[in-house]
């Protein structure tokens, strides 16, 4: 090219490298390049880090004179030190260039290579151009010190070890780099490094057996680290280092801490190593995986460090990474064995979470697949349904395990364990569902799974067991007397097998002590009682006090000392029954549906043999079940939780009956309150109103709202979720932010004005509900009937109902279903006779002892207002009709029946009276709303002719003063009577209303498209809604399966905001009920010029209307309109 170098300046810019393999094969800090001359003047780049590639860029630019020298010299080096360095570093490759040479290139960037290094040439690519001004880069700079050329010649010797294999090279590299630690005192800057190069040099020599001695290598790797803490910029690469000696002497050792700590260092390295540099694709290599296998490989250790060292060892197997399978699989076992030792539901949901993780990534015909659906079944059944009793954990698990069992078919290694697994979860269906098919198919599989588990067989002892589980459960329900023995002698021989340290030893000693008791009870031999009670006591002495299994150990005490006692009498065996059945029920780690069971079972024996802890059970199992429906995060899953427990849909009353029996009777109203009003009071504790607390504690307040509104949100939302998986995260959401409000509400009863806030009320908060009438409480138990009457001041009064049983007044229900449906038919002319001797019982047996009461010990005036608050039983019967069809005895006048003395109102509960009262004092402008659907779409039940006639009525009735509108036909749709509900404060509905019997949340009134459900309704808070009138049929029935729950359209409109309803407790027929209407909206609103419209003018108005159109309505279409609310 024209011009020579000679006297020139030259700019050279370094732009970058490719194919930088270090000879040595150490991971460097960084590369650099060197430019020498003769003189010994040199130029050095900045470190640039190697990538992934084994490239690197610099950009960098030199300017530099040829005058000193026409040649010059080029390296590539690999540096060990981020920052400062020791020595120059290690020579990847060396050039010997004229100017000229380069010069020659032109002004375009071009590659100079470099001798091979194991193969491949390192190359540069550079970019030259003369200058015509010179600041010349090159300095005097060459480091000439002992401790530099002793570690360059370590560097030099080292790589050539590597490269030879030849050990002297090593023995020559390890003391020149002891030469340069003796130079380098703690002290020194360069410690650290000094240290780093003679533990990696001896690392090399014993990893190709040259040399001895790992746990000096690792110590000094461990020094080296401790020089250079967190944001060093060598820290990663000490790290590193120090993770590959542990690796190194666990694969010598196999000491599980120095694969613990490898784990932990990866974890922290990984953070620090950028995607696409040279370290972290060696991080991610064979050294992360060797230490992923070597912790999977280590037993199941569930303590905190164990399930910290899980979730490290997770967190180095992203998504992709070919161990995750197996690691996931750890770690959900780890998990699993938490919490069947502490019995948390948080490990328990992990768990699952990962066992679904892992089944999601064995595609069919994956050699895991069969194992991972087991385990998760066995998470799904075995264990959260055991926990939580949710239906669906244990149908889903049925479906895994089908499924397993069907990979492994006969012959298959582990056909046994699906056979034993699929057995169980066919056992807890049957405890459930008592379908006999279950039992007998579990007791199959797991007779098939012991013939696969002879004598010797590893998994023989557990498969003993599993089919003794199903044979005592058989014994149980359907007193097969052969399986009991047979169960008795397959515990004792998996006792025999099982060494005293296995985890599941105390499970068998409760199993067989549970079968001892029963043979006990049939044969009176006293050593099998007395075995029962020490088997249980090894069993408790066995396990930690926090272990759920606890309270089962407490269970089988109880079994045994009460079966002692119904054959011995001793009052001592029945105090340590109750004595263990109180610990059992308490036993926090276990889950709810084993400690309710317990708790159902004390209140059991404790009726049963009038032992005085029986209102004590009936506490502690209501308790419990307000503890576990507020698990559930749906309205739906709550009911379908308070159904789950056969029994327990009486609790409420026989816990009142219990207490009145005591003479308690304040206690019976609280207990009844309690039980009664669950479903309505768990929801309604998300809208309880806070204003005493926002003027007491603002923040506290603003809190608590918030919270209730995620939870009410996150409870919505879960709702409608249809995928396991989506479920199961949105249960847990749920359940953590329960656990955010319930903190919040601890919180506020920390103030001490607010000591009692959202605990169940006590009597004389109950009272309040009295304030303008007494509330009778209709209790209707197995024990007794009664009823409790809550006057105004002062104690409750118990009016005993001697004459009529349960039993009674289930028979009087279903007399009334037939003779209301046999009205129905008739000419509106003939008399009801069926009805008026119905009536007459009911006021004769019912309400005649009530009335004395109220007339005679209260001296209640006659037109007040009263209050029925019926349950069980009782919320079927129309109390409010009840009726003598008497002459008086002086034949003057006929005598007056209930609804001639009081207004009659009802109320589903005593706390949704004093709700509506209170919401009662924020009163808006009213405005009112007619919806009516005469004429609903296909399938949806009759058109009905006076629908449009009642609702042009309706609006001629009310006062003109309100603002006032109907929505009807087309328009009458789920949308459109939503929003009227939510904008207005009055309203009348005349459509087609449906009871669901097995599902009360979705009874709904029939719309034009889709149906206006309770569970729309409940959804919504309409604060100030004031007034409904319901022309609809069956709007105030109950549900069937809690009937100490009025789960009815009425009562959802009043919890939705409504303060006051009118509803109806069977079919209406519309052409007849808008007699009812006009005569009730004539009264309500008289005089209607004056244009009062008062909620609480509405029982008042529904009884004028009912006695003014005696001729003119038939007694059952009377009846059938009830008051709701204040």
């Amino acid at each position: 090219m024209s011009g020579s170098s000679e006297s020139r300046c030259i700019r050279l810019d370094v732009i970058s490298g490719k194919s930088l393999q270090v000879p040595s094969e150490r991971i460097p800090a960084g590369i650099y390049i060197s430019i020498n001359d003769d003189s010994r003047r040199r130029w050095k780049s900045p470190v640039s880090i190697l990538s992934s590639e084994e490239s690197a860029a610099w950009g960098d630019t030199a300017t530099i004179s040829s005058q000193a020298s026409p040649t010059f010299s080029v390296e590539i080096r690999a540096s060990y030190e981020t920052d400062q360095m020791l020595g120059s570093g290690e020579v990847i490759g060396k050039l010997e260039l004229s100017w000229d040479d380069l010069l020659d290139h032109g002004y375009e960037p071009f590659d100079i290579s470099f001798p091979p290094v194991r193969g491949v040439h390192p190359s540069l690519t550079l970019k030259v151009a003369v200058v015509h001004a010179c600041d010349d880069a090159l300095s005097d700079s060459l480091v000439d010190c002992e401790i530099a050329r002793d570690t360059d010649a370590g560097h030099a010797q080292f790589a050539a070890y590597m490269t030879s294999e030849n050990i002297s090279q090593l023995n020559t590299a390890v003391e020149h780099f002891q030469l340069v630690l003796d130079q380098c005192p703690v002290s020194h800057p360069d410690h650290a490094a000094a240290l780093t190069n003679i533990a990696w040099a001896r690392l090399q020599g014993y990893i190709r057996n040259d040399l001895q001695d790992i746990d000096g290598i690792t110590s000094l790797f461990r020094e080296a680290l401790a020089l250079r803490p967190q944001r060093h910029p060598d820290h990663p690469i000490s790290l590193y280092n120090l993770a590959t000696a542990l690796n190194r002497r666990h694969d010598k050792k196999s000491t599980a801490a120095d694969i613990c700590e490898a784990a932990q260092l990866y974890h922290e390295l990984l953070p620090l190593c950028p995607e696409g540099t040279y370290l972290r694709s060696i991080v991610e290599g064979p050294g992360v995986n060797y230490v992923i296998g070597g912790c999977n490989k280590l037993p199941i250790d569930a303590s905190e460090e164990g399930i910290c060292l899980r979730r490290v060892v997770i967190e180095l197997c992203p998504q992709g990474h070919q161990l995750r399978l197996s690691t996931l699989d750890k770690l959900s076992q780890v998990l699993i064995t938490r919490f069947e030792q502490r019995g948390n539901i948080d490990d328990l949901d992990e768990s699952i979470q990962f066992s679904r993780e892992a089944v999601s990534l064995c595609p069919e015909g994956h050699s895991d697949l069969a194992c991972c659906l087991n385990n998760l079944a066995n998470s799904l059944g075995q264990y959260r349904f055991n926990h939580q009793g949710k239906p669906n954990d244990l149908d889903e698990a049925i479906s895994l395990y089908e499924e397993a069992l069907r990979l492994r078919p006969v012959g298959h290694e582990y056909r046994d364990v699906s056979l034993n697994t699929l057995g169980g979860a066919l056992v807890s269906r049957f405890n459930e569902r008592k379908d006999i098919d279950d039992i007998t198919r579990a007791i199959s599989l797991r007779r098939e799974a012991l013939t696969l588990c002879p004598l010797g067989h590893p998994r023989r002892d557990p498969t003993l067991n599993n089919l003794a589980v199903a044979l005592t459960t058989r014994y149980d329900k359907l007193d097969v007397s052969e399986d009991l023995n047979e169960a008795i002698d397959l515990y004792r021989e998996s006792l025999r097998l099982k060494r005293l340290d296995q985890p599941e030893y105390p499970l068998s000693l409760y199993n067989l002590s549970l079968v001892l008791s029963s043979r006990f009870t049939h044969t009176q031999k006293n050593e099998d009682v007395e075995e029962a009670i020490d088997l249980c006591q090894e069993s408790l002495a066995a396990l930690p006090s926090l272990h759920p299994d606890i309270c089962l150990s407490y269970t089988g005490l109880a079994k045994a000392y009460l079966s002692r006692f119904r054959i011995q009498h001793n009052p001592g065996d029945m105090s340590l029954a109750v004595d263990n059945a109180r610990l059992a029920a308490g036993h926090s780690t276990q889950g709810f549906p084993n400690r309710i069971k317990t708790a159902l079972r004390w209140v059991a024996e404790a009726e049963s043999h009038q032992h005085d802890s029986a209102l004590e059970a009936y506490q502690v199992c209501l308790e419990l079940f307000d503890n576990y429906v507020m698990t559930r995060s749906s309205i739906i899953s709550r009911r379908e939780a308070a159904t789950a427990f056969s029994g327990a849909q009486s609790l409420p009353v026989d816990a009142a009956s219990c207490a009145i029996r005591g003479d308690n009777l304040r206690c019976a109203v609280e207990l009844m309150e309690r039980g009664r009003g669950q479903q309505w009071s768990l929801a309604s504790r998300l809208k309880t109103p806070v204003e005493d607390l926002e003027s007491a504690n603002p923040k506290l307040a603003h809190d608590y709202l918030e919270l209730s509104k995620l939870v009410s949100n996150a409870a919505q939302s879960s709702a409608i979720i249809t995928d396991r998986a989506s479920a199961d995260r949105a249960a847990t959401k749920y359940r953590k932010l329960t656990e955010q409000w319930e903190a919040a509400v601890a919180e506020i009863r920390n103030l001490q004005a607010f000591s009692r806030f959202l605990l169940p009320p006590l009597y004389a908060d109950l009272q309040a509900a009295a304030r303008h009438g007494p509330v009778i409480i209709l209790i209707a138990s197995q024990y007794s009937c009664s009823a409790i009457i809550v006057p105004t001041a002062g104690d409750p009064h118990h009016v005993p109902l001697p004459s009529i049983t349960l039993t009674d007044l289930k028979n009087l229900k279903d007399r009334f279903t037939r003779a209301i449906r046999h009205a129905s038919r008739m000419n509106p002319a003939e008399s009801r006779t069926d009805l008026i001797v119905l009536l007459r019982i009911v006021w004769d047996e019912i309400m005649l002892p009530i009335v004395n009461v109220l007339e005679n010990v209260l001296e209640l005036k006659h037109r007040s207002r009263i209050w029925l608050c019926p349950t069980a039983a009782f919320t079927s019967i129309p109390l409010h009709a009840a009726h003598p069809f008497q002459t008086r005895a002086d034949r003057s006048k006929k005598e007056p029946c209930l609804e001639d003395l009081y207004i009659c109102s009802y109320t589903p509960t005593l706390s949704a009276l004093i709700r509506s009262r209170q919401m009662m004092k924020k009163r808006v402008t009213p405005s009112f709303v007619a919806i009516g659907q005469g004429q609903p779409g296909a399938g949806k039940g009759k058109a009905l002719s006076a629908v449009d006639s009642e609702l042009e009525l309706v609006h001629e009735l009310v006062p003109t003063t309100a603002n006032h509108t109907t929505i009807s036909g087309d328009a009458a749709t789920r949308a459109g009577a939503l929003q009227a509900l939510e904008e207005n404060t009055w309203v009348h509905l005349a459509c087609h209303g449906k009871q669901d019997p097995t599902q009360p949340y979705n009874s709904h009134f029939v719309m034009k498209d889709e149906h206006l459900t309770l569970l729309d309704i409940m959804d919504r808070d309409i604060p100030h809604a004031e007034f409904a009138f319901l022309s609809a049929c069956h709007t105030a029935v109950g549900d069937e399966k809690t009937p100490d729950e009025v789960i009815h359209l009425a009562a959802g409109l009043q919890f939705s905001g409504f303060k006051s309803v009118v509803g109806t407790l069977w079919e209406v027929d519309d052409a007849v009920a808008k007699h009812v209407v006009q005569a009730f909206y004539t009264y309500l609103f008289h005089p209607k010029e004056v244009g009062v419209m008062d909620p609480t003018k509405a029982a008042w108005a529904l009884n004028c209307a009912t006695h003014a159109v005696k001729t003119t309505v038939p007694l059952e279409q009377r009846m059938v309109f009830i008051h709701i609310g204040v």
